[in-house]
């Protein structure tokens, strides 16, 4: 599984970084990511585009967010 490490970044830097490269993966592929916040707008684009997601607060006050790509 692929993790991209998105803290430090400001918006819309995590998002489009994770857009990409949910982009380049096959259906049924899972992407985590680490964000600083929790990513409303992402979340948004996500449920749009029928992907699942799963997202955990971590002890350092990041979130990891968990993406499977469903069928485009």
């Amino acid at each position: 599984m692929l993790v991209i490490d998105n803290r430090g970044l400001e918006p819309p830097q995590p998002m489009m970084r994770t857009l990409k490269a949910l982009e380049k993966m096959d259906e049924g592929e899972k992407l985590s990511i680490i964000n600083d916040r929790r990513p409303m707008f992402l979340y948004e684009e996500l449920n749009d585009l029928g992907y699942l997601h799963e997202t955990e607060p971590q002890e350092d006050g990041s979130f990891k967010i968990t993406i499977t790509k469903t069928g485009d």
